[in-house]
């Protein structure tokens, strides 16, 4: 049983993994872990929520775990740093998901886990400042400034796209 649920449901977990490691080999090392935790604790889903909600939230507990353990310290940007950034909007539906997650996956750990946690998994920012140990002004700031790069980041993008394909 417990291989089956393994292969229906890896390749999606380590989508989450890799959305909050460094590199592919700490997303590995995160499902790993992240699948032992499941196999323990699978007595205690109670049916509450889809049962791949749970195995999910226990990716996401154990890749920030093991980001917390392989640098024990996380970039925080100041409030006011994030206040000067413009509050506009942005429509990131424009890019194509594998495109997206490039550029995520390139921002600064500390803006990525708090985009992702906040973007892509629904956490409130309280739940994220608790979960990562931070102020919720700091998580605030941290998705305001995750934001304000993934937006120059795809206005770069399509400007190098519409330059290579107006020529």
């Amino acid at each position: 049983m417990q291989e089956a649920l393994y292969k229906q449901t890896a390749a999606k977990m380590m989508a989450v993994c890799m959305r909050y490691a460094q590199d592919r080999m700490e997303a590995e090392d995160a499902l790993q872990v992240g699948y032992i935790k499941v196999f323990q604790k699978m007595k205690e889903y109670r049916g509450e929520g889809s049962f791949e909600g749970w195995i999910r939230r226990i990716m996401v507990n154990t890749a920030i775990e093991s980001y917390r353990k392989n640098l024990k310290a996380m970039n925080v940007v100041s409030i006011e740093d994030a206040y000067e950034q413009p509050a506009t909007g942005f429509d990131f539906s424009r890019l194509g998901m594998q495109d997206l997650m490039k550029v995520i996956q390139k921002l600064a750990d500390g803006y990525r886990m708090v985009f992702n946690m906040y973007i892509i998994e629904g956490y409130s920012h309280k739940e994220i400042a608790e979960t990562l140990g931070i102020s919720e002004g700091a998580s605030k700031s941290q998705l305001s400034r995750a934001r304000a790069i993934l937006r120059e980041e795809i206005i770069r993008m399509e400007g190098i796209n519409y330059a290579t394909h107006a020529g």
